[in-house]
């Protein structure tokens, strides 16, 4: 497929039709590699977020959010 560079603001870049896209596969972030004459893009894979790491979050929430009083007060009405 051949296109044009064009403006866009102080940058310049090039359409992509949305059926190449979709066929590529492409979407979020990306990555460019460049070699004289060529510039590759490239799809980052998504990270997933660990166990861990999701684990850390819960006990760090936990830690702020455990002991109030307005929880107390709902404990007690359910006694």
């Amino acid at each position: 497929m051949i296109t044009t560079i064009i403006e866009i603001g102080n940058s310049r870049g090039i359409r992509i039709p949305k059926l190449v896209l979709a066929e590529s596969g492409l979407g979020g972030e990306v990555e460019l590699q460049v070699k004289k004459g060529e510039i590759r893009i490239i799809s980052v894979p998504v990270k997933a977020q660990s166990t861990a790491d999701t684990l850390l979050l819960s006990e760090k929430t936990l830690a702020a959010d455990w002991d109030r009083p307005e929880e107390d007060k709902a404990w007690a009405s359910l006694q």
